[in-house]
């Protein structure tokens, strides 16, 4: 007896560590690859996409870097392989017309540059050495050159010889009082700090060339992780595939064209452009949908709606339809999908019947029928929209996420994110809508992991709207016993969270492996939803939605295995708000994680480069008495004193969206008042350290996070 007793304890003993193996790890991160743009090739045969890695960086030791490369499968055996590799990464790849080339974008130099490779055998050679770089290339219709913008600094460009020949200059007034643009093209001046004044200016100018200075008089100057006082301008360029002359531009980049698409081989494009380029671009917002004739250089108006913008033009494949986006300026971000007719005889226009956030579209090739993938409840789902009958498909499930499709001939391809897979790729058809796995670059280190599975609930709130929430049991979950429950809270405040959306995957699964309980909703303002859902917090982004998101965690906590003493609550961008604002209002929380926040609205509007959520949530600016108001009402700065619970503060010390200041004036009022307040910058990291940032603080940041929990949990 005691010998059976004795193997019963070493084989639990066993079994309880090789349970404790399979839960997800905080590394496993790192083992995570995410496909992305999947393309069928012109004959549907073959197909390619891309793939994201994070592998050991080779010139530093113990950091990670992400690998993106090019994938080629084969329709038939459903298997694919590698075409590029090495620590150069790829992006924006395409097929030719034909289907013999694959381009690519790809860093050569210190700037990306276009390659081609051919089908038929040989290496990737580049076509492009622009010193402007290259993005966004595509094939034009007989697949004799491909079409690319650059990004082209102003005041290079005035003095560019080689591309600049025709000597253009912009339409619009400078912003430099007592300056025009001939000021920046006077080279023969000699510098002299002692000279006179046109001397004077030309050592200033070398000054600000050597980055002594860096002098500002555009509004918008905030980039991602830095400031500039240069104006940029996007560049359409178009180059032969054969790559024997240099790149020629489309179009003079002082019109200050958005975006372009080939309509008639090469001779006409669909544009996006502003209607006055006399004004400076910083205060042009809206803009017009133009046709652009090449030879005569002229510009013919197609759709102008003025306090309105346009986006995301996509022309069919023989020109019969341009589709585009069109959104109000100002307010909350709810553009509308539309579809024209050009041939002659057939001109209408139509409204897709979605009030959604379209996120990729793609059209049939005999033109009947636009499909496209867009945000629902929780999911990305796939739609086919028939443009003769004006009817509407959903093609997919909102349980899922299509992160990226294509199809031809009633075949479809997808990246899809999964409540059991953050991602891989596959496909189906309209005989066979079930999904077929293509790849398993998860599935099989997922294989031997136990994982949380979220279920979907839903609640109406006080405003009677409809909101979705999700709850996650902690691995190991046993009906008899207590767990902590962590409420996260996703930005934006317009971003979705859902079963379909994958960048909270690994996180979730990480605290649930650690005994967490999680619930997670889009409340009031979320995407996802429609423009009335999108829209109900505006003036109220503080006592709204923490009433959707208290609603969801009461919900959550009824369900019996929650242990109330043990509540924690995480958030970022948006949420970090919101987190420090409910911390203001409730003393529920035994502890809370605040990462890269807006504390302080009136100072956001001078810090963070997404200053406009200001104006367009709360109706004004912080000189106006009424919208002054509103904004200390909705600050967390406004209710510091109330705040209690442990905190821990994280933001990025490149981070200009939000603005470290915020982080800072929240952590010193805490400090100073004693409470339990800790305060992590990350150096070099801006606001996207999450999502895309330096792996090895990503991984701190989440490790960091459970440890503090710690101290205030167990």
């Amino acid at each position: 007896m005691k010998k059976l007793l004795t193997l019963i304890i070493v084989f639990l003993t066993c079994f309880t560590a090789n349970a404790q193996s399979k839960k997800i790890e905080l590394t496993d991160l790192l083992k995570i690859k995410t496909v992305s743009q999947p393309q069928l090739s012109p004959d549907g045969k073959k197909y390619i996409y891309l793939l994201k890695s994070i592998v050991e960086d080779p010139d530093k030791k113990g950091e990670f870097a992400y690998q993106n490369h090019l994938y080629l499968g084969d329709w038939i055996s459903k298997e694919s392989r590698a075409l590029t590799s090495g620590k150069m990464s790829v992006s924006s790849a395409s097929w030719s017309p034909d289907g013999q080339f694959i381009s690519f974008v790809r860093l050569s130099g210190d700037k990306p540059q276009l390659f081609i490779l051919p089908l038929t055998g040989g290496e990737a050679y580049p076509i492009t050495s622009l010193p402007y770089g290259v993005g966004a290339p595509e094939w034009s219709k007989d697949g004799s050159n491909i079409y690319f913008s650059s990004e082209l600094v102003v005041k290079e460009f005035l003095i560019d010889t080689l591309y600049n020949k025709q000597a253009w200059v912009p339409s619009w007034t400078h912003e430099k009082v007592a300056y025009d643009w001939s000021s920046f093209q006077k080279k023969s001046i000699k510098a002299n700090p002692d000279g006179n004044i046109e001397e004077i200016r030309a050592y200033l100018f070398q000054n600000e060339k050597d980055k002594k200075a860096k002098v500002i008089n555009q509004l918008d100057f905030q980039e991602e992780s830095a400031t500039t006082g240069e104006l940029s301008v996007k560049a359409f360029f178009k180059t032969s595939v054969s790559g024997n002359a240099k790149p020629e531009l489309v179009a003079n980049p002082f019109r200050r064209i958005d975006e372009m698409k080939e309509l008639n081989m090469g001779k006409t494009f669909v544009v996006c452009m502003p209607a006055d380029t006399l004004k400076h671009p910083d205060k042009v917002l809206d803009n017009i949908i133009a046709i652009y004739d090449v030879a005569t250089k002229s510009f013919q108006t197609l759709v102008e709606k003025p306090g309105y913008r346009y986006s995301n033009i996509s022309v069919s494949p023989n020109g019969k339809y341009v589709a585009y986006f069109e959104l109000k300026v100002g307010g909350i971000p709810s553009p509308v999908a539309k579809i024209i007719a050009l041939s002659p005889g057939v001109y209408f226009q139509k409204i897709i019947p979605l009030d959604r956030i379209i996120t990729q579209w793609s059209w049939s090739k005999d033109e009947s029928t636009l499909y496209f993938s867009a945000q629902d409840h929780g999911g990305v789902s796939l739609f086919g929209y028939d443009i003769a009958k004006g009817k509407l498909n959903n093609l997919s499930s909102t349980e899922e996420g299509v992160l990226g499709f294509d199809q031809l001939d009633g075949q479809f391809i997808y990246a899809k994110t999964k409540n059991s897979n953050p991602s891989e790729l596959y496909f189906s058809s309209k005989s066979n809508p079930n999904d077929v796995a293509l790849t398993q670059f998860n599935s099989i280190w997922l294989k031997d992991k136990v994982i949380s599975l979220a279920s979907k609930k839903t609640f109406k709130n006080k405003k009677g709207l409809i909101v979705d929430y999700w709850v996650m049991k902690p691995i190991d979950f046993q009906s008899n016993k207590k767990y902590p429950l962590l409420l996260e809270i996703h930005g934006g405040p317009t971003a979705m969270w859902g079963t379909g959306e994958a960048s909270m995957w690994h996180e979730f699964q990480y605290f649930a492996a650690k005994g967490y309980g999680i619930v997670y909703s889009n409340p009031r303002g979320s995407g996802g939803y429609g423009t009335e859902f999108m829209a109900a917090n505006v003036k109220d982004w503080g006592q709204g939605p923490m009433s959707d998101v208290m609603q969801a965690l009461d919900l959550g906590i009824s369900e019996g295995w929650a242990d109330t003493t043990k509540l924690a609550v995480s958030g970022g961008s948006y949420a970090g708000y919101l987190v420090a604002y409910m911390l203001g209002h409730t003393n529920r929380f035994k502890v809370a994680c605040s990462q890269r926040g807006v504390y302080e609205l009136s100072t956001f509007f001078g810090e963070g480069n997404a200053w406009r959520l200001v104006p367009n949530y709360f109706g004004g600016y912080p000189w106006e008495k009424e919208t002054r108001l509103i904004l200390d009402k909705e600050s967390p700065l406004t209710y510091v004193q109330n705040i209690r619970t442990p905190l821990i503060i994280f933001h990025g010390e490149q981070d200009l969206r939000t603005g470290v200041i915020q982080s800072e004036m929240l952590y010193k009022s805490l400090k100073v008042m004693g409470r339990d307040v800790e305060y992590v910058r990350h150096p070099g990291a801006t606001h996207e350290i999450t999502r895309a940032g330096n792996n090895r603080q990503r991984l701190d940041q989440m490790l960091r996070t459970y440890e503090f929990f710690e101290r205030y949990l167990r």
